[in-house]
């Protein structure tokens, strides 16, 4: 093994510092090589967790008195208790240790012993009357998984457009896109893009994955003729003139080539629902809406809020004036009620996306889907965003989650993305991360979580500084896995990981023992411990969702034809001579092919109902997805039609539309829902899908 790292490694004394507040002083890129975090990444992200290491006597101190704590320490701020194995933090108590547990559902208990699921208050009292008090997460062992084999449609709902949709995919058309594949398909689930909220702004950022919350929808995605309210708008003349300028917005994307512009779609129906929040709400409705406020809470006012100031100040909170940085300081209460027209706007938003949500599960299910729409978790949210401001003391000040370098990418990544602090998690109960998922879970049959790998460690980089200069940071992974699987339990709930790439070793193991299901996509499913050779199907894992592609790689047209390197040659995105790239990609598909061709999968050059060579081969692919045990196999959606062009191409910015391409077919011309559902090729597709995997539960619907 061989061992390098910067000329500044860390002391001994700091290395045994950061082990005891979970910072690590190295990482493995590969089985056989470690690399050592200097010391200057370890002693700022030991600032960021509010440790002071900045000289030799600070560290000492700081060292010793995180012993001390830890010796006298009876219980750690959060126990876990699964409830088919004894907790490991109270089986450590003392002897005679007295417990006294107030459960959530309101009992008073005097042991740990048979405790109803749920986060309870624990208090512990030991022989020489220490005590401690502690959150006490009780969860089931596991976490619902699919009863049967099922198959899906992968989408991102911004590029999904209709005849009815107002420049981009909506939620009108993610519960027509259920109805549809699950009751004429057979289809078992729809998986879309983060919906969360985005920071508003001009251009606002299209990607899914930066938003400025987690914990609330994004109101972009209304499908506004569905709010009740907006039938009764009393201005027709102002009606008429936003439903035109809407069908001008959408044939411009449709019909005349434009990029989906999700800024202008937001200006106009924010206009639109600006008329709408004047309509009053009658009796039944204005309840509904009462309880959401309630339910809702704090968290609720403090997003409507950020809304509100940024409105006012901008979209950095890190920007506005010092009064109003902070969310609980007078002057924010103050603003707040100076601006309760426009709280109440961003309120009234929330609710209503919300709403719309909760309909299209309802209506996926009600079509027969057995886990309906599966949503996507982003892994952090934007520093200058709503939950960075409400949630501050959450964060960690001065850091960015990103990867460490590695093979494919020797200067590391920085996603620009503020981390949790692991201590201020669990010193809640970990109660953000528990709201998080409990939004989530209202109108989700499944969560996809992006990097679930975050549950164990993540890479933090300090601002200003590379990537390279950063470092892991552990948290406490069982207590964030009992939290998943106690909200999901709670749900009824299927939750996906994606765990591509490089993952710590373990990690896999214990998410599949707690019913995590992994990501497999085909291209990377390999004998990587042998011969290098294409993965045969018996040999992947069951607990999977199994794939062909995701919205970051080439869809499988791109790959089999190489057209994804000539993509990246054009924008001058290689690192090796074009045609060494154009030899290795088509060796890829080569072996892929041949493979399918041994196993009697790729019928000649024809397929189903008679389809061309790609068809046939795309058709091939996604057999032999349906021959590996996986629990759920995903079908890309522009699959359906050859689309060519990824929706994100990792490493561009301008270069590329990423998160601005409407599904097409394989010439490039956009495709609308109405069209897709008529397809020949799709219908072609799915029927090999479903007659190779689900047997067939839908009613089979005209090619």
């Amino acid at each position: 093994m061989t061992t390098q790292g910067p000329a500044e490694p860390p002391s001994h004394e700091l290395s045994r510092l950061a082990e005891l507040h979970g910072v690590a002083t190295s990482y493995s890129p590969s089985p056989d090589r470690t690399v050592a975090a200097s010391a200057t990444a370890v002693t700022l992200t030991l600032a960021a967790l509010g440790v002071d290491a900045s000289t030799e006597e600070a560290t000492g101190a700081a060292l010793a008195a995180r012993e001390r704590e830890l010796a006298a320490r009876l219980l750690p701020p959060t126990v876990v208790r699964w409830a088919d194995a004894e907790s490991p933090a109270l089986a450590a108590l003392p002897p005679g240790t007295r417990l006294h547990i107030e459960t959530e559902q309101g009992e008073t208990r005097s042991s740990a012993d048979r405790l109803p699921p749920g986060v309870h208050r624990l208090t512990a009292t030991a022989p020489d009357s220490r005590t401690a008090e502690a959150h006490l997460v009780v969860a089931p062992p596991r976490l619902p998984t699919p009863t049967a084999r099922s198959y899906g449609l992968l989408v991102q709902l911004y590029s999904l457009l209709s005849r009815r949709s107002w420049g981009m995919g909506d939620l009108g058309d993610l519960a027509e896109l259920t109805a549809w594949a699950g009751r004429a398909l057979g289809a078992g689930f729809v998986q879309v893009n983060p919906l969360h909220a985005a920071v508003p702004g001009a251009p606002t950022d299209p990607s899914p994955y930066r938003p400025s919350s987690r914990r609330f929808p994004d109101p972009v995605h209304l499908r506004v003729e569905d709010v009740p309210e907006f039938a009764h708008v009393q201005d027709p003349e102002r009606v008429r003139g936003l439903l035109e300028r809407a069908g001008r917005l959408r044939e411009s994307v449709l019909d005349k080539g434009a990029l989906i512009d999700r800024d202008a779609v937001w200006e106009l129906k924010r206009e639109a629902l600006e008329l709408v929040h004047a309509v009053p709400l009658g009796p039944g409705r204005r309840a509904a809406y009462a309880d959401f406020l309630a339910r809702e809470g704090e968290a609720l006012e403090d997003h409507a809020t950020w809304y509100a100031l940024a409105e006012v100040h901008g979209p950095d909170w890190s920007r506005w004036p010092e009064g109003l940085r902070d969310p609980r300081s007078p002057e924010t209460a103050r603003a707040r009620t100076e601006l309760m027209d426009r709280v109440d706007f961003h309120c009234r938003l929330a609710w209503l996306t919300d709403s719309q949500l909760t309909a299209a599960q309802r209506t996926a299910r009600e079509a027969g889907m057995p886990v309906g729409i599966v949503h996507d978790l982003a892994v952090g949210v934007h520093p200058g965003g709503a939950d960075a401001w409400a949630q501050q003391e959450y964060f960690a000040a001065g850091m960015s989650v990103g990867a460490p370098p590695d093979a494919f990418n020797a200067r590391g990544q920085d996603w620009g993305l503020p981390p949790w602090r692991p201590d201020r998690l669990a010193e809640s109960g970990y109660r953000p991360y528990r709201r998080l998922l409990q939004a989530l879970f209202r109108y989700a049959g499944a969560l996809r979580i992006d990097h679930v790998m975050g549950l164990f460690r993540l890479w933090w980089v300090p601002q200003g500084h590379p990537p390279t200069q950063g470092t892991y940071v552990r948290y406490d992974a069982e207590a964030m896995l009992a939290v998943l699987v106690l909200e999901a339990s709670r749900a009824g709930s299927v939750v996906i990981g994606e765990d591509l790439g490089t993952v710590e070793p373990g990690v896999r193991d214990r998410l599949r023992e707690r019913g995590v299901l992994g990501t497999s996509v085909l291209w990377f499913e390999r004998d990587w411990e042998g011969d290098g050779r294409p993965l045969p199907p018996e040999a992947w894992r069951a607990d999977c969702l199994a794939t062909a592609t995701t919205h970051d790689l080439p869809p499988t047209a791109s790959r089999l034809t190489g057209d994804h390197v000539e993509l990246r040659d054009r924008l001058g995105l290689l690192t090796r001579p074009v045609a060494e790239e154009r030899a290795e990609a088509a060796a890829d598909a080569g072996e892929w092919l041949a493979f399918l061709a041994r196993l009697g999968l790729l019928d000649g050059t024809g397929g189903a109902h008679g389809a061309s060579e790609e068809e046939a081969r795309i058709q091939a692919v996604h057999r032999f997805l349906l021959r590996t045990p996986a629990r759920m196999v995903g079908v890309w959606l522009p699959d359906c039609v050859g689309d060519r062009r990824p929706q994100n191409l990792p490493g561009t910015w301008d270069q590329y539309p990423n998160w601005r391409l409407p599904i097409a077919d394989a010439d490039g011309r956009p495709v609308t829902l109405e069209e897709l559902a008529g397809s020949g090729r799709l219908h072609a597709l799915l029927e090999v899908v479903r007659d190779a995997g689900s047997g067939g539960r839908g009613r089979r619907a005209p090619g």
